[in-house]
């Protein structure tokens, strides 16, 4: 594996998991959010991701046994979607406030499906894993300069 396909896996990380973040950000803003421009309570929404396959397949290695140049490293990541998270899997929370615009005959208003306790803990974990790969990124860097210095003696 050369030092920029480290690099390449790293920094598709790190994009990835950035756009995490912008989408946890988006759910805690919408957090009371009772109207959206599609009618109904805000709805949370989650990053999919999935591996990136640029190299060859991890098929082709079971397939010729590794023969071929597969070394078993991943390609890195990409965001597939952002979906949101069915009602069926996270249901809207029901609020009595009878004085609401958005309250239904019995007085209860439809809060969006966003725990803000879950968002936080996805948050604390989408940090770490973009700190894990600026950490890894800045070791292939140091390795890198390490390379080029044995050069000059």
């Amino acid at each position: 594996m050369n030092l920029f396909r480290s690099m390449d896996i790293s920094a598709s990380g790190l994009t990835a998991e950035r756009l995490r973040l912008d989408v946890i950000a988006d759910n805690i803003a919408n957090a009371n959010t009772t109207r959206t421009p599609e009618g109904g309570p805000y709805r949370r929404k989650v990053a999919v991701f999935a591996p990136r396959e640029d190299g060859p397949a991890p098929f082709a290695f079971f397939m010729v046994g590794g023969a071929r140049g597969w070394d078993g490293v991943g390609e890195g990541v990409r965001v597939v979607a952002v979906r949101q998270v069915s009602e069926a899997l996270a249901p809207f929370r029901l609020v009595y406030q009878p004085g609401h615009p958005d309250a239904d005959e019995r007085g209860y208003v439809r809060m969006p499906n966003v725990d803000v306790v879950k968002e936080m803990v996805d948050m604390i974990t989408a940090t770490r894993a973009y700190e894990a790969n600026v950490t890894a990124m800045n070791a292939a860097k140091a390795m890198f300069a390490r390379a080029l210095e044995i050069g000059r003696a």
